[in-house]
């Protein structure tokens, strides 16, 4: 499947991004954000978020609590993964609930996902491109 790449100059302008791409996404969707530490996918989490009608100030990563439920124009998921070391540790957050059903689904260190890495899903990849730059691959793997 084709990707596109978008580039990204600064914080804001990820954030700019993930609100443009939550006016496409529907119940059910998945998004699954990858990238090294650093890279900003709290912020495009925080951007997606936004863009599905939650309050930013509500937006606050998960990593501690694993997930985080949002109420926008539809529920809204969001999945930090980072503290995850094995795949049996994903068998308690009850994925299968959440991933493709209810509401959009954003997942943090979706590499992690392993047996729960769903079949259809909009990928969002974020690269260093030195300094605050970065690009951002997308690939739309939801038909």
């Amino acid at each position: 499947m084709a990707s596109r790449h978008l580039p990204s100059q600064c914080e804001a302008d990820t954030f700019a991004l993930g609100v443009e791409l939550a006016r496409d996404l529907r119940p059910t969707d998945v998004v699954l954000l990858s990238g090294d530490l650093g890279m900003g996918k709290t912020v495009l989490a925080r951007g997606l978020a936004v863009g599905l009608g939650v309050t930013e100030e509500d937006v606050r990563s998960p990593t501690f609590t694993l997930i985080n439920l949002y109420h926008g124009r539809v529920p809204v998921f969001h999945i930090d993964l980072y503290r995850i070391d094995r795949p049996a540790e994903l068998e308690e957050l009850g994925l299968e609930e959440i991933l493709g059903v209810e509401g959009v689904a954003i997942v943090e260190w979706a590499e992690r996902l392993g047996p729960y890495h769903p079949d259809r899903f909009l990928e969002l990849t974020i690269t260093d491109r030195g300094g605050s730059a970065r690009d951002i691959e997308i690939v739309d793997k939801r038909l």
